[in-house]
């Protein structure tokens, strides 16, 4: 048996930085040429507690960018012209890929994954899209509907 320490999730054994011990066959021939871990000396224990810190310190970087960037969506408000049949019914929809180029438009690189529409929009009128720009930080857009 080896101790490792996981650099990584890995659903069969456990969480980043758990310390856990395998099968020295295991750990030898995929954990570690896998980079999923690392074997728990005290030299690479020292190395791997340094990685967690720089690790941190970016997550705590792009959550603080997300912030600011939450604050600026607070005020932006998007335009979504679409042409309209009788009686004001929409033809298509407003998708995520569309509101994403609206950001693009305003200066933003908002990738559509991170656009939250549990459905097209398919009517005129004002909508709040909330967007997920970090694990901790969602922020909302207000899209206006308009006929074109």
């Amino acid at each position: 048996m080896i101790k490792i320490i996981l650099r990584q999730d890995y659903e069969p054994l456990g969480k980043i930085g758990e310390i856990f011990s395998v099968k020295n066959g295991f750990a030898r021939n995929f954990l570690i040429p896998q980079k999923i871990a690392i074997q728990a000396t005290p030299a690479n224990m020292k190395v791997f507690e340094e990685e967690q810190k720089q690790v941190q310190k970016r997550l705590n970087k792009d959550k603080q960018i997300s912030e600011k960037l939450s604050k600026e969506f607070e005020s932006l408000s998007l335009t979504a012209a679409v042409a309209v049949g009788e009686e004001d019914k929409v033809f298509g929809s407003v998708t995520a890929q569309m509101i994403s180029d609206l950001l693009k438009e305003k200066g933003f690189d908002i990738d559509k994954r991170k656009i939250i529409l549990d459905e097209p929009i398919k009517a005129l009128g004002v909508y709040n899209i909330p967007v997920k720009l970090h694990s901790e930080v969602e922020a909302s857009v207000r899209v206006w509907v308009v006929k074109e």
